[in-house]
């Protein structure tokens, strides 16, 4: 069965189904009850289960996070909203500190299945802390899984996935994609959660990126076509752990890659993916991984975002730099 949802209407059917199949399954997080979240991701959910398990809580991520660990340890599985990109901070220490830590301090003989959304990226005209990609601190420590979706078929499964892991998952949702509809299989998911996808066949070179970035990377494609120029696009899905096969097999193919995302450039996603490709599939390039990404700098004001973020313009620059080679 098949129907069309936008990606924030996606998440609010996969957590409906995760918290209809399992009763220890609850939301946690600020104005995600009555309100239904900034976003509305969470709408409805507080009628149908009850505030004893959507649960609005005060301004404290420290406190959800840490609260959330408590509630893990006595076999729940909490999915916490974290309600802008910016706003995750004042609970990174229980996140990097603690829940990180916790399965290795037990010596595996505990789990903790937290869940923690976070609403992130550019493209939607907001102010500070409302506008950032910190995915990166998180994929940078060991004992978190952390995923993004780029479509509303992935976030719906993916969501789900992200719940039934024993492990804490950080579910990073593009926020610029929470509007545009796409097709949701409800019977069959796209691939397993930490899968790398191929979603455009090509032969000239790679495009890989996560998120909102796919959409992006799909669009240089296009424009490329229409110059005789063959690309292939990767959605990477899963930023830790990193799905690498199908992106050696990609690079096999093509020879070149071009990696693309919204987040600063410095000590990011797209350095471990280019040092991991070089050192992996060396002898398969045939010109040096390029990255596009933001710019080394604080996330501008609104009005400045289309020069900070990566568009097709830039991304199909970096191509023909590779294609130079």
């Amino acid at each position: 069965m098949t129907t069309s949802l936008s990606m924030s209407k996606a998440i609010n059917e996969g957590l409906r189904r995760a918290m209809t199949d399992d009763d220890k399954v609850l939301l946690m997080g600020e104005d995600i009850g009555r309100l239904g979240g900034v976003f509305r991701v969470t709408e409805g959910l507080l009628a149908e289960f009850g505030e004893n398990r959507v649960l609005d809580t005060p301004l404290a991520e420290s406190g959800i996070i840490g609260a959330a660990i408590g509630l893990a340890m006595r076999g729940y599985r909490p999915v916490c909203e974290i309600q802008f990109d910016g706003f995750i901070f004042p609970g990174f220490d229980q996140i990097t500190s603690q829940l990180a830590k916790l399965t290795s301090r037990h010596e595996g003989t505990a789990s903790f299945p937290v869940v923690i959304r976070v609403p992130y990226g550019g493209h939607v005209g907001a102010v500070e802390h409302h506008q950032e990609s910190p995915e990166a601190y998180f994929a940078h420590t060991p004992g978190l899984r952390v995923v993004s979706p780029s479509t509303p078929q992935d976030a719906y499964w993916m969501i789900q996935q992200s719940i039934a892991s024993s492990d804490p998952v950080l579910f990073f949702e593009p926020k610029s994609r929470y509007w545009p509809k796409g097709v949701v299989d409800l019977e069959q998911p796209t691939a397993p959660l930490h899968s790398t996808v191929v979603v455009r066949e090509g032969t000239d070179a790679t495009l890989v990126g996560h998120g909102a970035m796919v959409a992006m990377l799909l669009q240089a494609a296009e424009i490329a076509e229409s110059e005789g120029t063959s690309l292939e696009v990767v959605d990477l899905r899963s930023l830790s752990p990193v799905d690498y096969d199908p992106l050696f097999a990609s690079v096999e193919k093509t020879g070149r890659l071009v990696v693309a995302q919204e987040a600063h450039g410095n000590v990011s996603v797209g350095s471990e993916i280019a040092a991991t490709v070089t050192e992996r599939a060396f002898y398969s390039l045939e010109a040096p991984v390029l990255r596009v990404s933001g710019f080394d700098a604080p996330f501008p004001p609104a009005k400045l975002e289309s020069v900070f973020l990566p568009d097709a313009d830039r991304i199909l620059d970096a191509v023909d730099r590779a294609l130079a080679y």
